[in-house]
């Protein structure tokens, strides 16, 4: 006669050929994502050979301007900017959600006391009963336990969906802190361009003020016009007519690094304001390569993994196709008095599989497949922009940098001969061989070329930053 096997024996039998079955999961893997190796500033010449490096570029990019109050403004901003704080603390919102997730791993328990004092209805017992039952005390503790077993891979999908969210919010993180890195740095330049143009601007009302004196001083003593003294006086009022919006632009500037480092206005820092020129670089731009830069760059990985989430998720819905299989188990006592839960014939226990399967449903299932499938198609595609937009805003601020760079250097040039034609026409002048009108001239050019000049450095300085901030820089020095 053939042994039979105990009922507990089969359960245990069936319950370990269902875990080694666990590790499947249904569904599709996630999308390829492929990064092209693209080569950096193939289209800028060779004007910007000696300017940039194929070095590997660098998170601390600011301190390559050796300006000890960008680097404190940044580190500030980097610790006190109210929306990297936001940032961190979504961040650790998600977090938290990839630990509940993780949770489903384990068995869900329960644990239950309840005493309770009534009479139970005597038709309900008997329907023949013709008198009330007794009233009485019952008392019961319990644990209940059930674990789902993941045949399908729901939970496991579920928890690498969860993972991607958390992997693509520490991605967000790192673009903020790329955001304000950058910007803290813009702020602190564009205030400082704003001194030195405000600088060349006072230093032509100054050039501008000698010549309306000397117009004055002539016309005093019969030897000029006052057509003379009104154009001199004219092209002073109109240079200085040009310091009230610099004064705004650098006020405001300073406004936004104070926002910037989680400071009020009236706390704007007081180095920023005193600076007299923007930040000036002393080596070439380290710009690494083209997959370098799409492995660094926060927004690639996140959408990256907001892709591997999206893929996930449609996992999960087409787990949603099979049976859910639970382990579920109790164990406790009963007793008419709180005295006898401790007794053998109070206790009580069961166990058992719990198979639920929502297939008479299986139509909302699919629309919820469909659902995950087009939000994975969403996914792929912002992933593939997110990979253009990268090497657009890389290869343009090369470009804009390359270009500019070329700007300044024939402005330097035309500001260094406009003051040469300056300074022969006020010698001509005043050994009177040229008119007014031709020193004039000469120093409306001489204004005109200084202000362009300041206008491109301050140009220069901005293109820097944009390039540094394309190519990801600041994410990796606040973790």
């Amino acid at each position: 006669m053939t042994p039979r096997l105990s009922t507990s024996a089969r359960f245990l039998s069936a319950a370990c050929a269902t875990a080694l079955l666990s590790a499947c999961a249904v569904g599709p893997g996630a999308p390829e994502a492929t990064l092209p190796p693209p080569c950096l500033g193939a289209f800028i010449g060779q004007g910007l050979t000696t300017q940039v490096s194929p070095a590997q570029a660098r998170s601390d990019w600011w301190r390559l301007y050796d300006d000890p109050v960008l680097d404190g403004l940044v580190l500030q901003a980097l610790a006190e900017n109210n929306e990297l704080e936001a940032a961190a603390a979504n961040l650790r919102l998600v977090r938290a959600s990839l630990s509940e997730a993780r949770s489903a791993r384990l068995p869900s328990t329960s644990v239950g006391a309840s005493g309770q004092y009534g009479r139970q209805s005597a038709y309900a017992v008997d329907p023949a009963a013709t008198g009330p039952l007794d009233e009485g005390e019952t008392y019961d503790v319990g644990l209940d336990v059930a674990y789902e077993i993941d045949l399908f891979g729901r939970v496991s999908s579920a928890i690498r969906a969860a993972r991607a969210d958390a992997d693509a919010a520490q991605a967000a993180l790192e673009v903020v802190q790329v955001t304000v890195a950058a910007e803290t740095a813009r702020a602190y330049a564009d205030a400082c361009s704003a001194n030195a143009r405000i600088a060349v601007t006072e230093r032509t009302i100054g050039l501008q003020q000698e010549t309306a004196d000397l117009t004055q001083r002539l016309l005093d003593l019969g030897r000029g016009t006052g057509l003379d003294t009104a154009r001199a006086d004219s092209a002073l009022q109109s240079t200085r007519a040009t310091l009230p919006p610099l004064r705004a632009q650098r006020d405001a500037a300073l406004f936004r690094l104070s926002t910037l480092t989680g400071v009020t206005p009236a706390e704007a820092s007081q180095a920023a304001r005193d600076c007299a020129r923007p930040p000036q670089l002393t080596q070439p731009v380290p710009i690494g390569d083209g997959a370098a830069l799409l492995a660094r760059r926060p927004d690639v990985r996140r959408a990256e993994r907001e892709l591997a989430g999206a893929a996930a998720r449609v996992n999960v819905a087409v787990a949603s196709l099979y049976p859910t299989i639970q382990l579920g188990g109790s164990l406790g006592a009963t007793a008419l008095d709180a005295s006898d839960l401790g007794d053998d014939t109070a206790f009580r226990f069961n166990v058992g599989p719990l198979i639920s399967w929502s297939f008479p449903n299986i139509a909302a299932i699919r629309a919820r497949i469909a659902q995950a499938e087009a939000g994975t198609d969403i996914a792929l595609a912002n992933f593939d922009q997110t990979v253009l937009v990268a090497l657009q805003e890389t290869e343009t601020a090369l470009s804009a940098y390359a270009n500019e760079l070329d700007r300044r250097a024939a402005l330097t040039t035309a500001r260094n001969r406009a003051a040469d034609a300056e300074r022969l026409s006020r010698l001509r002048f005043d050994a009177g061989a040229d008119s007014f009108l031709t020193l004039l001239d000469a120093q409306r050019t001489l204004a005109q070329a200084d202000a362009a000049l300041a206008a491109s450095e301050a140009q220069v300085s901005n293109n820097q930053i944009t390039l540094f901030k394309a190519l990801a820089g600041g994410w990796g020095v606040a973790e």
